[in-house]
């Protein structure tokens, strides 16, 4: 039997082999995980809802199926699961009191397959309220906390999970991405990011904020376990028309030649307002890809500065539309009055908190018969032009390569004043929700601030559908020693 701190630092690729051969049991790994949730998620606020006892029959019940012969490509993983994703009979919230109570009654796709790849779901982690902010202090339920330093956002929307994988709270975690809500995160945690291509992971299920660009993404401590859960969630998807299947897999993509690649650094990511250490990480990425004959070059996209404004108007039309259902009536917790049915409606959306109030107001002026063309229009127009620049740069290069934000972790309530610097944290990662392509934020150094050290990262951006490009790459970082997450205790002292 392995001692508990062991097992939560152990990655879900060796945790699913040691379930699979019964060297241990999936019931034991689980309670070194729920052992580490009760030790530290007071502290650090990363789940909103931990099903102990539902994990506990679920981890017994794949025991007993591996005893019987039952084979499972992630046996007794523990999974945090973002809380906008539908989960069957565990709560579902979306960090907002609008939707307390609500049970869904169905698994959303990515759940039904993790289940039958024999992960335990632990329950659902902290976010923004429908997945709006870049810090989780948006959040309902309050704020989660930096497990580096505990003054410290974890970065947003998808902190919960962000936090849970990067305190060794649960092996993989599930986040959603619209703007860079799993890779901000993962940037500020130090673990591992995904945001696949669009339509590569079904979105049925998942709690719709900007359906035109937001994405299920993954959070891990090792490419292997990346990879891993990439090739159980990922696919074709009939109750969700926008998914498809790539025509690679990872089988093939192991034997990937990297020395053939080439890549481009991009200029404007890598400009004014991007700190020092947040620099030279991205420099020591480079030169360790130079060493292996990976050819480097600067490389510019004209048009990638006001991509922050064409995103947000973009996604706050598509939140403000998304989000008219929440009345009371078809989804949402009734405000009865003596009044009239305005007032009712009026007091149900005030139960909205105040990033998705001016989400929603700035949507629907954009969306306004008088403002229509002269924004939501434009941006849309736009979104066709930096799609272009992208597939230029994509002819010459196998990989775009830039920081995934210009700072580390900011100081909690640094922000929440200020919404022009909170969105401006999501500078260097809207750019590929916009265009649809691939994108992992992986550590790759950290910055000295007062009271320790903080975790930054340098993005690896793919063309469309070739995840395989960014897996190969970020393998070959893994095994060169310059990313290699580790389990925090916090606050910050490294297990």
């Amino acid at each position: 039997m392995r001692h508990s701190s062991e097992i939560v630092r152990t990655d879900a690729t060796t945790i699913a082999k040691m379930v699979s051969s019964q060297e241990t049991q999936a019931r034991e790994v689980l309670e070194a995980f729920l052992e580490r949730i009760s030790r530290y998620n007071d502290a650090l606020r990363a789940f909103v809802y931990v099903d102990t006892e539902g994990a506990r029959t679920r981890a017994s019940e794949i025991d007993r199926e591996i005893k019987r012969g039952t084979t499972y490509r992630m046996a007794g993983v523990p999974i945090a699961v973002k809380d906008v994703i539908s989960v069957k009979g565990l709560p579902l919230t979306c960090g907002s009191k609008i939707l307390r109570g609500y049970v869904p009654p169905y698994d959303a796709t990515v759940i039904a397959r993790l289940r039958k790849a024999g992960c335990v779901i632990v329950g659902m982690t902290n976010t923004d309220e429908f997945a709006m902010g870049s810090s989780t202090e948006n959040s309902a339920y309050g704020p989660s906390i930096n497990p580096w330093m505990q003054s410290r956002v974890p970065g947003g929307s998808s902190g919960g999970s962000a936090v849970a994988v990067a305190a060794g709270m649960a092996a993989i975690g599930l986040g959603s991405d619209t703007g860079g809500s799993v890779r901000l995160p993962a940037s500020f945690v130090g673990v591992y990011g995904l945001k696949p291509s669009y339509g590569a992971v079904s979105r049925f299920g998942l709690v719709a904020f900007s359906n035109s660009i937001e994405q299920i993404g993954i959070f891990a401590r090792s490419i292997g376990d990346l990879k891993l859960t990439y090739s159980v969630i990922s696919g074709a998807d009939p109750l969700d028309g926008t998914t498809l299947t790539f025509d690679w897999n990872l089988t093939t993509e192991e034997g990937t030649k990297v020395n053939a690649f080439r890549a481009g650094k991009v200029i404007e990511m890598s400009g004014e307002g991007v700190e020092p250490p947040v620099l030279e990480a991205l420099d020591r990425t480079v030169q360790t890809l130079k060493r292996y004959s990976i050819q480097i070059e600067n490389v510019n996209i004209p048009h990638l500065e006001n991509c922050l404004a064409a995103y947000y108007l973009i996604a706050m039309s598509e939140a403000s539309s998304n989000l008219a259902r929440f009345d009371g009536v078809r989804y949402g917790n009734r405000v009865k009055t003596e009044g009239n049915w305005n007032e009712e409606y009026s007091r149900v959306r005030a139960l909205f908190g105040s990033e998705v109030k001016r989400r929603v107001i700035l949507g629907a002026h954009a969306l306004s018969s008088g403002f229509f063309s002269m924004y939501y229009d434009k941006a849309a127009r736009f979104r066709t032009l930096i799609k272009s620049e992208f597939e230029s740069a994509f002819r010459n290069y196998d990989l775009l390569i830039g920081p995934t934000s210009p700072s580390p972790a900011f100081r909690l309530g640094e922000r929440t004043l200020d919404p022009v610097q909170m969105y401006l944290s999501d500078v260097d990662t809207v750019p590929m929700n916009l265009t649809g392509v691939p994108a992992l934020s992986v550590p790759t150094g950290f910055a000295n601030a007062e009271g320790g050290l903080l975790p930054v990262a340098t993005q690896l951006i793919a063309p469309y559908g070739r995840e395989d490009t960014i897996f190969s790459i970020a393998s070959l970082l893994e095994k060169a020693g310059v990313s290699a997450p580790k389990v925090v205790n916090p606050w910050g002292n490294i297990l």
